[in-house]
């Protein structure tokens, strides 16, 4: 029975244990850090850039010496029969005699070297497999910032949803007390049945909407393990504050910071993309040059009525040879001057589309400069608001409890505290957001 006991609690520890683990506390950075590490998508780029390496070293072997065996066995099942003339045989003449030549079964092995001497379009490929795998390094660079504009956000709706069910907790304490007061007050004569009703609807949009803070706040905490690249359910401690965050997020500095649009990882991904265009234009042209290779042979071949190849008194015969291909195209009916004309124009199109992201960019950068100067500004009035609002509604309360004022006045100030509770949380959000596209937008480096 003490074993038993022993063993149950073994169990539960070893259980606790494991829950325990499970959790992981974060801060904003932390969780950057992490997702840039973890999350599906920076998973995925970095498979993106093995499969890059290993195409270029696919294409790289081409121009390498390429070996190959090879062994031939044959067996005549029923031997061809050849006619020879008559009189060889002394025969009459105009008659033939038939007869086999060779033996029943053959066998031949060989090795085979292969050299491509020159080939225009193998060089072309080689850069290619440059190009190609300099894009797949550069989709990495713009996921992990993609990723961590993913997490900053998902972040941040995490606590702006446990903040606003502790509003909505706080203010549905003070519609239920004010409710019984109202309660009490109509069964004294002192208060009217309208005033309860009033604050009755009031109580239930307030229930409504905790059930809705709740329900997005385990959708906050699904989207952000989602961004992590946890499973949706793993159990997180955020340990950064919504203050904590105005404060991290409010950086001035980056409304005078000077956009270098030449570093920016849009510029170059698509500077990339129109070398791409570029190589293919000059693989099709490469196509018309002559191409030259070179193989060099070994091999030996027996013969025999039975298979008595593995024999050690086998006679085998050895034979070698060495040879060049050259293959000149020459005329291919216009096909390849075609397939040239539409990489020159994949080329212009790749030109239009960088002269169209280079002004993008620039303005993109300025557009979310001013955002994140607007965001700053409406966090500091949403702030100053809800301040103003606390202490009209504070006071139209003392108002309401003298008999001063109505229900339908006290509820009016309640109404726009609770929404200019709303607009500060949505303007704590809104620094966070535009901070981390600002960030994007300056192509500022994930340190």
């Amino acid at each position: 029975m003490y074993k038993n006991k022993i063993l149950i609690f073994c169990f539960f520890l070893i259980g606790v244990l494991q829950a325990q683990e499970k959790e992981m506390s974060l801060s904003m950075k932390q969780a950057v850090d992490y997702a840039i590490k973890n999350s599906y998508s920076n998973k995925v780029a970095l498979n993106d850039i093995e499969t890059a390496k290993q195409r270029k070293w696919e294409t790289t072997t081409i121009g390498l010496p390429q070996i190959s065996g090879k062994v031939d066995y044959k067996n005549w099942l029923k031997q061809q029969i050849s006619l020879l003339p008559g009189e060889i045989a002394g025969g009459a003449p105009g008659t033939f005699v038939p007869v086999t030549f060779g033996t029943q079964q053959t066998m031949d092995a060989s090795v085979t070297l292969n050299q491509l001497l020159f080939d225009g379009s193998y060089l072309v490929g080689l850069q290619s497999a440059k190009t190609y795998l300099k894009i797949s390094e550069q989709a990495k660079e713009k996921t992990e910032l993609a990723t961590r504009e993913a997490v900053i956000n998902a972040y941040g709706n995490v606590l702006v949803a446990q903040e606003r069910i502790n509003i909505l907790k706080e203010n549905k304490k003070t519609v239920d007390r004010q409710l019984r007061g109202a309660k009490e007050g109509f069964k004294e004569g002192l208060t009217e049945e309208e005033t309860i009703e009033q604050f009755e609807i009031t109580q239930g949009n307030i229930i409504s909407q905790q059930r809705n803070a709740d329900r997005n706040k385990v959708i906050a905490y699904q989207m952000l393990n989602l961004s992590l690249g946890n499973p949706i359910n793993t159990k997180l401690n955020l340990t950064d504050s919504l203050d904590d965050l105005v404060v991290t997020n409010t950086d001035l500095n980056l409304l005078t910071k000077t956009f270098d649009l030449e570093k920016h990882i849009d510029l170059r991904i698509a500077e990339n993309d129109r070398e791409s265009k570029r190589l293919l234009m000059k693989l099709e042209k490469s196509k018309y040059l002559p191409t030259l290779s070179a193989f060099v042979n070994y091999g030996a071949n027996a013969n025999s009525d039975s298979f008595t190849f593995t024999n050690g008194d086998q006679k085998w015969f050895d034979y070698s040879l060495l040879g060049v291909s050259l293959n000149v195209p020459i005329f291919s009916s216009f096909g390849k001057k075609a397939k040239v004309k539409q990489a020159t124009i994949a080329l212009e199109s790749a030109d239009i589309r960088l002269a169209e992201i280079k002004q993008k960019l620039s303005l993109q950068a300025e557009q979310a400069q001013s955002n994140y100067e607007l965001s700053i500004a409406n966090y500091e009035t949403a702030k100053k608001n809800l301040a103003l609002a606390t202490r009209i509604e504070r006071k139209q309360k003392i108002k309401f409890d003298e008999g001063v004022t109505t229900s339908i006045d006290l509820l009016a100030t309640r109404n726009q505290l609770y929404s200019q509770q709303n607009n500060y949380l949505q303007s704590i959000l809104n620094i966070i957001s535009n901070k981390a596209k600002l960030e994007n937008a300056l192509n500022i480096s994930i340190k």
